[in-house]
């Protein structure tokens, strides 16, 4: 396990909580460092406007549009882009309200070379995430991700590779990397405010119905071959778009990336945790028998020298368990205590089990069960990080090196849950070592002519 040591000073700045925290006055959380939301907009001058172009905006990509229009300052959504038309109306209704006057586009591809685009905001399915980033990277342009990352390991190597040849941002959508109270916990941790951490435990529940699929006629408004882009191309079902499209591998990573990923990231964060040595899963389909390909119930383990972590998903139970500690969360297990994280808050506890500090932002909500934004404060954080990083004013906090080892310590969860048994791993590189059914599922089969070369 990798560790080093850094004061709790040290790491809020290099964290980037100045700009992190700075937009947000309108959600009761107060200013960092004694700049207001308003001293900061004065201090930024025209030249420093970041002009984006949102890819992918049916849910998700809609609500982070909507929030860079409320709280992320000198912005201007340039272009939109989504292969859907309807998709495209209802998004240009939520760009207006925030006073933008973006163009629209189908296929983002034009919109390369187009020298009135800073940087895009991706928020496409996830066989397009590290695809689309690539592209954005050979053309210079920056790049904000939501996890996962990639849909495959070789992919966010490929995408971290691109990112450093072409000397552009990639940011992935870890949006806790960017919340001060999480910084916060994250800072005590690696002070040893619980001691020599030696596992980490996280989960995510929801109550997920059964799903049907069926053939149809593809929508006049939907552009299905793009749709599919780099993925091999399977016929039109009523029934994948637009998310039920995560519970099948062609095209999604199910509810480990979905949502684990979050959760993984913070443990990964917390522990400062080197590549595992073996990785085991265990679960599969068991609520119900219907289309999903992905597993509704799973378990995932990673083990390491002197640590093991957990992460447990059920998409199909929304019973809020771990002594009714949420939906989802995360807790740390160390020799002088332990410490519980939902992701907005955080609780330490001594080693009987007694809580001694905790600290919550607020009376804000996280709904892990909301498909389109768990949390626009949290979002704001991290979009405003991500725009000031463009500017050159902060660092990044989360780039595609750290986005890419969460995203791929739980993809080797799903390898060994679809090869059946347990992995061993490089700790170096992630890697998988001496098992080539397992090494089959490192990269994926492209549709001709959309293989990533960079």
């Amino acid at each position: 396990m990798e560790k080093k040591t850094i004061s709790r000073r040290q790491f809020l700045k290099e964290a980037g909580a100045i700009s992190a925290g700075v937009m947000l006055a309108g959600y009761g959380l107060k200013a960092q460092n004694g700049l207001s939301a308003k001293s900061y907009s004065q201090v930024m001058g025209a030249n420093d406007r970041v002009h984006l172009a949102f890819v992918g905006l049916n849910g998700r990509g809609n609500s982070l549009l909507g929030t860079v229009g409320r709280s992320v300052k000198n912005v201007e959504a340039t272009y939109l882009c989504d292969v859907d038309t309807n998709v495209l109306a209802k998004a240009m209704k939520t760009a207006e309200k925030a006073g933008y006057s973006p163009k629209t586009e189908r296929d983002f591809r034009r919109l390369l070379d187009n020298k009135d685009i800073d940087a895009f905001v991706h928020a496409t399915p996830d066989h397009w995430h590290a695809i689309g980033a690539i592209m954005c990277a050979q053309a210079g342009k920056h790049s904000y991700v939501e996890k996962p990352l990639s849909h495959n390991p070789a992919e966010g190597e490929l995408l971290v590779e691109a990112m450093k040849k072409y000397n552009v941002l990639v940011h992935m959508g870890s949006q806790r990397r960017s919340f001060p109270v999480i910084q916060e916990a994250m800072g005590l941790l690696h002070e040893g405010v619980i001691g020599d951490i030696y596992m980490g435990k996280s989960w995510y529940v929801n109550k997920r119905d059964s799903l049907s699929i069926a053939p149809a006629s593809v929508p006049g408004n939907l552009d299905w071959d793009l749709w599919q882009g780099p993925a091999p191309r399977r016929e039109y079902m009523d029934g994948y778009v637009h998310y039920n499209w995560h519970w099948f591998w062609n095209w999604g990573t199910g509810e480990a990336l979905n949502n684990g990923t979050h959760e993984i990231d913070l443990l990964l964060w917390g522990t400062q945790a080197a590549f595992p040595t073996k990785v085991s899963s265990a679960g599969g389909k068991f609520a119900y028998q219907d289309a999903w390909e992905t597993p509704d119930t799973q378990t995932i383990t990673w083990e390491l020298p002197g640590l093991i972590l957990t992460w447990e998903g059920r998409s199909r139970n929304g019973l809020q368990d771990m002594v009714s500690m949420g939906e989802r969360g995360v807790i740390f297990y160390g020799t002088k205590g332990s410490m519980r994280t939902g992701g907005n808050d955080y609780t330490i506890f001594n080693r009987n089990g007694s809580k001694i500090q905790q600290k919550k932002a607020g009376d804000m909500v996280i709904s892990g069960q909301d498909t389109t934004s768990p949390s626009v404060h949290i979002d704001a954080f991290h979009l405003t990080n991500f725009v000031d990083a463009v500017r050159g004013k902060v660092k990044s906090n989360c780039t595609a090196d750290i986005g890419h080892k969460s995203t791929t310590y739980v993809q080797l969860g799903n390898i060994a849950q679809r090869v059946g048994h347990s992995l061993k791993i490089n700790p170096e590189n992630g890697h998988i070592i001496g098992d080539r059914e397992a090494q089959a599922l490192w990269s994926r089969k492209y549709e001709k002519g959309w293989k990533p070369k960079i």
